[in-house]
């Protein structure tokens, strides 16, 4: 994506670990922004939300007035990668949320948050990710929510052992319950940058 005129990959700096996604981004050679105004995220050909404090991240969007753009362009077909708390922000249903938390939604779950426990239970663990061919996903979770349940326009793209669904996506939407941003995994991000440039392609069409 390095020299495209195309327009830049956002992601949402309202909180969270934005800049390890912003850098991985840059690794990949796309051109990739923090947003935090509606202006910025009108403008941008995709959107990634980082892990952190979905019920933070959730009021700061509406204080700063992007929680009704983002939905909109989420409706309109926006490509949108969420990790941790950022797949709390697209899950149509958030079934632990505290009292008057929304999200986003658009993508069809529903989620549970923190399923493992406090930051004390974090772990680690190889995911096989037929998407992304060999060798497996090494997956870091940190306060990590989990799908509860699968809507049937989503599709799990990665589970654990037990068969708990850890990674969906449902047309231009991805979401992840662990961190790739973490580690040296750049396929995820990759494979939500093709999700752009497919989009990108898309809306460019006369």
């Amino acid at each position: 994506m390095a020299g495209s005129s195309r327009a830049p990959v956002g992601v949402l700096a309202l909180q969270g670990d934005f800049r390890e996604h912003l850098a991985v981004l840059g690794r990949l050679g796309a051109d990739a922004v923090a947003v935090r105004r509606p202006e910025e995220i009108e403008a941008v050909s995709g959107l990634v939300i980082p892990g952190g404090e979905s019920s933070v991240m959730d009021k700061l969007a509406r204080t700063f007035g992007v929680a009704d753009v983002v939905r909109r362009r989420i409706a309109e077909g926006l490509p949108v990668y969420g990790t941790c708390a950022g797949m709390i922000m697209l899950a149509d249903t958030v079934l632990d949320g505290i009292r008057g938390q929304q999200s986003f939604g658009g993508l069809d779950v529903a989620v549970r948050r923190n399923a493992f426990g406090a930051q004390t239970e974090s772990f680690e663990a190889d995911l096989e990710v037929p998407e992304l061919g060999d060798p497996p996903v090494h997956a870091v979770f940190i306060r990590a929510p989990v799908v509860a349940e699968l809507g049937p326009r989503a599709r799990a793209l990665a589970a654990l052992p037990d068969g708990t669904v850890v990674a969906v996506e449902q047309g231009a939407l991805l979401g992840t319950s662990f961190h790739p941003e973490m580690t040296d995994e750049l396929r995820f991000h990759r494979y939500f940058l093709d999700k752009v440039a497919v989009s990108s392609a898309g809306s460019s069409r006369p």
